[in-house]
């Protein structure tokens, strides 16, 4: 049986040996199945977040239920954290956080102070975005919400290096406008203290807009390691098809007289 066979194709000239391409498939084929894999893990991770996303919403304790020395940016389980909130919305008292952009548009992240029933303390409440084109922040339709009420959120814990940019607040001017959400600032402002962290509005929560901020996950770490894997296996694949092309062939020689 003979082992290679050369083929040509105009100036292009390929020489296969029949077990070093068995080899070659091979390992392509191992390499490919790798990257699959890690793609399969990655939509694992996901539909389980999704689930346990689902699960947390529909348990999600009392925002006032969270002991006080929980509330701490080093507690672990605090960030995304599903919480329940009843009382009702203090509309005439909004905050507007300026230069939001949502798909390549400016406009207002939106938040709006929520009254709880239980202990009347003021939580900042992040409704998500709203266009700022062609309209004066005192006339944008912000969607209040009337009466009392019971909605869901995340509590949001900023990153430790989260960039904080001072903002020059008239506190006679309703909507407040912003540059970043500083809390000990509104909270002078408002003239009381405020829960110790904004919390942002599930889906579907009545008052809730674009939700322009990027989604969380309690893996998201992971997720992203299996795309990163999935796509260092595809790239050994290609470049194991490359060096047998190459080594097989004068695809270099013309490449090179090309230039």
């Amino acid at each position: 049986m003979q082992l290679s066979r050369e083929y040509s194709l105009s100036a292009f000239r390929i020489r296969i040996n029949w077990i070093i391409l068995a080899a070659v498939l091979m390992s392509i084929a191992g390499l490919l199945r790798l990257s699959w894999w890690q793609l399969e893990r990655a939509g694992e991770k996901v539909e389980a977040q999704r689930q346990l996303e689902a699960r947390l919403s529909q348990t999600a304790p009392l925002l006032e239920e969270i002991p006080r020395g929980h509330l701490h940016p080093a507690n672990p389980e605090l960030p995304n954290r599903h919480v329940s909130l009843i009382g009702q919305y203090e509309n005439e008292r909004g905050v507007l956080v300026l230069a939001e952009f949502f798909d390549g548009q400016i406009g207002y992240g939106v938040v709006t102070p929520f009254r709880l029933a239980a202990t009347g303390q003021l939580v900042l409440v992040e409704r998500g975005w709203i266009s700022g084109i062609g309209v004066d922040a005192e006339n944008l339709d912000l969607r209040e919400v009337e009466g009392p009420l019971t909605t869901s959120a995340q509590i949001f814990v900023p990153p430790a290096d989260a960039r904080i940019l001072r903002s020059e607040i008239d506190p006679e001017s309703w909507p407040l406008r912003v540059r970043s959400l500083e809390l000990n600032v509104l909270s002078g402002v408002f003239g009381e203290e405020l829960f110790p962290f904004s919390v942002r509005l599930t889906e579907g929560q009545p008052g809730a807009l674009v939700r322009h901020w990027p989604a969380v996950s309690a893996d998201s770490a992971g997720y992203t390691q299996n795309l990163s894997y999935a796509l260092q296996w595809f790239a050994a694949a290609l470049t194991v098809l490359m060096i047998g092309l190459l080594a097989s062939s004068n695809l270099w020689s013309l490449l090179r007289d090309s230039n």
